[in-house]
């Protein structure tokens, strides 16, 4: 189980550039372990919570007190929600996304796109006009 911010792995959502792309390093690596492992029984869960009420904020010197309470959620929560995403199956969990079918129709678009992206010339929109 890998637990990372959904704000990093989603490189759309992210403002901490250095940490994204860390991040979706990690995502990418869940998907990985998840393709080549999958006949050995290995089961790999990327864990995005959105912002998390944990020890991090105080040390950082940082506090979730002036965000929107509804878009806190308490480390008990999430941990459980990871926990039950695992045991449903998920490759993916994403604890405070009510819409799971938004998830699965983002990454159904990635993967439609994964065999279009080799080809032996380039998309007309990169000819050059002569």
């Amino acid at each position: 189980m890998q637990i990372d911010a959904v704000r990093r792995a989603v490189p759309a959502l992210a403002r901490a550039y250095a940490t994204t792309a860390s991040k979706a390093y990690v995502l990418a690596l869940n998907h990985s372990l998840n393709h080549e492992l999958a006949d050995k029984g290995v089961h790999a869960q990327a864990v995005l919570p959105g912002v998390t009420a944990t020890d991090f904020w105080p040390i950082a010197g940082m506090t979730v007190d002036k965000l929107p309470p509804p878009m806190v959620m308490t480390a008990d929560a999430m941990v459980d929600a990871a926990l039950a995403g695992l045991a449903q199956g998920e490759r993916v969990t994403i604890p405070g996304l009510h819409d799971g079918d938004r998830w699965t129709q983002f990454e159904a678009s990635r993967q439609a796109m994964s065999p279009l992206l080799s080809r032996s010339t380039p998309a007309p929109r990169y000819l050059a006009a002569a």
